[in-house]
């Protein structure tokens, strides 16, 4: 399986390094060519708005609200969490407008600019190590939205589908098993695009 990590901005190589110790192809994504020849990918961490005006200047958004189409997995993490949005707090435009559902850029402040945790993340385990850096929170979901964990009562992941969201940053620890969950995403989206 070969899943992208769009690199326009955001901790690259760690998320590649985990996709290939969970067993998938990693390829570091800079162009929108490149899309067509994977079957996932993962918006990485990052600044959001400066991501989403790279993303516009490349035009990764039409071409990314295209992948999605396709039902092709996107995992968006701390600030790709953001840019798959549909909604974003105080802002009057999201980027890609593609789950549904309204968040908070850097929620919990900037005096607790980094903790670990440990979450219990439906589907994965009770125990998965989480890094959050002035992390986005998901404060309202649709009904097509899944949450899989919380923080103090606050959503922190998400899944709706084929994609899937993380507030926190899985490729800042040694634990492959968020990454694991989105390839078995990936596996079940190409099993149902192929013919019988």
């Amino acid at each position: 399986m070969k899943i992208g990590v769009l690199a326009l901005q955001g901790a690259v190589a760690e998320h590649i390094r985990l996709i290939e110790k969970a067993g998938g192809e990693g390829i570091i994504v800079k162009s929108i060519q490149q899309l067509d020849e994977l079957d996932g990918i993962i918006i990485p961490g990052g600044e959001s708005t400066t991501i989403g005006k790279l993303m516009r200047t490349y035009d990764f958004i039409d071409s990314l609200r295209a992948f999605s189409k396709q039902k092709k997995p996107i995992f968006g993490t701390c600030a790709g969490l953001i840019v798959i949005a549909k909604e974003i707090e105080g802002q009057p435009e999201a980027h890609l407008e593609l789950m549904d559902m309204k968040v908070a850029r850097n929620a919990f402040g900037r005096q607790r600019e980094s903790f670990e945790t440990n979450l219990v993340i439906k589907g994965i385990a009770d125990d998965v190590r989480a890094v959050f850096i002035r992390a986005p929170l998901i404060n309202e979901v649709g009904q097509g939205v899944e949450v899989l964990a919380t923080y103090h009562d606050q959503i922190v992941a998400a899944r709706q589908g084929h994609l899937l969201a993380a507030s926190f940053h899985p490729e800042l620890t040694d634990d492959e098993r968020m990454h694991a969950y989105f390839l078995e995403m990936v596996r079940e989206a190409k099993q149902e695009g192929s013919p019988c």
